[in-house]
């Protein structure tokens, strides 16, 4: 096989590099500069990130449904990778079609969606009205479970796909010789399947919690006044208050605070591995 010499490596990463460069790095140096630069060098937007009850309670409010969004995705996901790893490949194909149908819908349009679907006059309370005679009405909207649910409908593909991988790479004959050796599907399950699927369920699990910690429109079509998260919290103080110190100091404390979490998930991984 014929190998690449240092010249042609650098020469094909180059692109690449300066894309990152102008697209990426350059814009997140201006936010941690803008986060210590107001008319002259300044902590003060840290300070009012450590201080600020207002932020603590964004804070906690992002981690929660983060953690929320990204466990039902998980459960949900998991359900339906399994589903898919047991067809055939002809019969997955359609399947995968409708897994995948979030990635080519516009998320501001599911979310305006999802109004529809949860409104007070929307399709699951008009059936409700329906089969209770009009006594049954539950608030679906402006709330902690609309926020949840359209963002559970946007993370199931990155949960789903990365699962669905590591159920199809197991060797069925574990499961048959599982089955000879008297093991019931829950043994079979706990002690084969779902260990040998953990590398897919970190992977989902570490890219779902990563996106749904940046999340934005959702919550702010979705969410209530309760329901604000960090990434709503910038843009108020960017567009709103214009204080811009504050907002970049947000943004670079959510980066930081994402960074963490991966690397535990990582580090959790790895220690995963490392016991198997």
């Amino acid at each position: 096989m014929h190998k690449l010499n240092t010249g042609t490596v650098v020469a094909l990463l180059l692109p690449l590099c300066a894309l990152m460069l102008v697209f990426f790095l350059w814009p997140l140096g201006l936010v941690g500069w803008t986060s210590i630069y107001d008319n002259g060098l300044t902590l003060d937007g840290y300070t009012r990130v450590a201080t600020s009850s207002l932020i603590h309670k964004v804070m906690e409010n992002t981690l929660e449904i983060s953690v929320i969004a990204t466990l039902t995705s998980l459960v949900l996901g998991y359900a339906i990778a399994m589903h898919l790893a047991r067809m055939s490949p002809a019969r997955r194909g359609p399947y995968l079609v409708m897994v995948m149908l979030p990635f080519w819908t516009s998320i501001l349009v599911k979310s305006f969606a999802f109004t529809i679907v949860l409104g007070n006059a929307g399709i699951i309370n008009q059936f409700l009205q329906w089969i209770s005679g009009g006594s049954w009405h539950i608030e679906m909207l402006f709330n902690r479970v609309a926020v949840v649910v359209g963002m559970t409908n946007y993370l199931l593909p990155f949960m789903v796909l990365p699962i669905m991988a590591s159920l199809l790479n197991q060797n069925r004959n574990l499961k048959f010789a599982a089955e000879i050796m008297g093991a019931g599907p829950l043994r079979i399950f706990t002690r084969i399947t779902l260990p040998l699927s953990l590398p897919g369920v970190f992977a989902g699990v570490l890219m779902c919690l990563t996106l749904s910690l940046g999340m934005y429109i959702t919550p702010a079509l979705l969410g209530g006044r309760q329901d604000m998260m960090l990434a709503n919290l910038v843009d108020f103080y960017t567009r709103q208050t214009l204080d811009w110190t504050l907002a970049s100091a947000i943004a670079i404390v959510l980066l930081v605070f994402s960074c963490a979490l991966i690397l535990m998930l990582i580090r959790a991984q790895r220690n995963q591995e490392a016991a198997n």
